[in-house]
């Protein structure tokens, strides 16, 4: 899937990061905000809407706005990249299909070694008992 038509959507804002920083940090913005909206995407089909709604529903507004924000760097166009990136993981990770567990037959040699391990230990059990005297 070409996520770059998905950057069409996507709007940044630029706010001042929190913390420490002296007086440079508060005249600059370098955090960076991403918003992506998506009830309103022409970019996903109906069903990959509902599969991302899903998996990113502790994370959506409920308005469906997904708001991710990075702060980590100095430099705006970092922050941007980073952010961009992140959430292009987070878009391909959410709406991967995960594929049914086959479960498979357990092996013939597997149960015939349980039972001889059972048996083994239950006669090393049974020769510690004190011999039957009638």
């Amino acid at each position: 899937m070409d996520l770059s038509q998905l950057v069409n959507e996507i709007i940044y804002k630029s706010v001042r990061s929190s913390g420490s920083g002296g007086q440079h940090v508060n005249k600059v913005a370098t955090k960076i905000e991403l918003y992506f909206d998506l009830n309103n995407s022409k970019f996903f089909n109906q069903e990959q809407i509902e599969r991302l709604q899903k998996n990113l529903q502790n994370r959506l507004t409920k308005a469906g706005i997904l708001i991710l924000s990075c702060g980590e760097t100095r430099s705006q166009l970092k922050n941007k990249t980073i952010v961009t990136k992140r959430f292009f993981e987070l878009i391909e990770e959410s709406i991967r299909e995960e594929k049914e567990r086959k479960l498979s037959k357990t092996p013939v040699a597997v149960k015939r070694k349980r039972l001889a391990i059972k048996k083994k230990t239950s006669e090393k059990k049974a020769n510690r008992k004190p011999p039957k005297i009638d």
